[in-house]
């Protein structure tokens, strides 16, 4: 069964994720992620990508994850880190409706879109990567402190704190809140909205916004990753990671 689907909305594509209840990040899924990517760039002009209503995403698949030696790590991490820039510098106006819970790589898909609307009231997004510890991943850094600057991605990234969407909203992490029966629909307004007169230009001045850090990254992503990747096979984190695996 497919962990990504494509829901046509005319002009704008509904990209759903479809991997269980809590929607983790595992290989099937990035690999889905990517094939609709591609999909959606040749037939939309907008895209909205959503989760389930209880979990948006909860986060990387811990247990399957841990699984993989460290050759298998840097292949998922290769192909994670291409999913997200793909989304990241996606030729059209994006947004992420949550629904449900964003955890660590849930707020980071949420963080790579153009605008994140969440459901109001007790839906957490963050990014407590350094709960667990490992790193904030590079391009979700880079992609955090140009959404909400410096000085509050200092605070997210080294707390790891959780936080609701409408706390969120005051931080610029979530620029809207709504009803959890009205996400999807503000944020297939607002991607109609942007798409429609706008076409050429509107890709145009979002390369200016994602150009630079997408080629800083680039620049830079293999030796993040290797260093990430020591974080992650050191004993004390794996311990800490198969307890939190415990959960899923």
């Amino acid at each position: 069964m497919p962990k990504v689907i494509i829901e046509d909305r005319g002009k704008v594509a509904v990209v759903r994720l479809e991997n269980s209840v809590i929607n983790a990040i595992s290989r099937d899924l990035v690999e889905g992620l990517l094939t609709a990517l591609e999909e959606v760039k040749g037939r939309f002009k907008g895209m909205v990508l959503c989760g389930g209503e209880k979990f948006f995403c909860i986060g990387l698949a811990l247990p399957e994850l841990l699984t993989l030696d460290r050759r298998g790590m840097s292949e998922f991490w290769n192909r994670l880190d291409e999913a997200l820039l793909t989304l990241y510098r996606m030729p059209m106006p994006t947004a992420a409706a949550i629904a449900g819970h964003a955890t660590a790589g849930g707020t980071i898909l949420g963080l790579a879109c153009d605008y994140r609307f969440a459901a109001e009231g007790r839906t957490l997004v963050g990014l407590n990567e350094i709960t667990i510890g490992v790193p904030v991943p590079f391009l979700a850094d880079l992609m955090l402190r140009q959404v909400v600057g410096e000085r509050i991605a200092r605070d997210i990234a080294y707390t790891g704190d959780l936080m609701a969407a409408d706390a969120a909203v005051g931080l610029g992490l979530i620029d809207e809140v709504h009803p959890k029966e009205d996400v999807e629909e503000a944020a297939v307004g607002k991607v109609l909205e942007l798409s429609s007169p706008r076409g050429p230009a509107f890709s145009f001045i979002k390369e200016f916004r994602t150009e630079a850090l997408g080629e800083y990254f680039i620049s830079h992503r293999e030796e993040k990753k290797e260093r990430l990747l020591d974080c992650w096979f050191d004993p004390k984190v794996q311990r800490m990671l198969t307890e939190a695996a415990k959960k899923f």
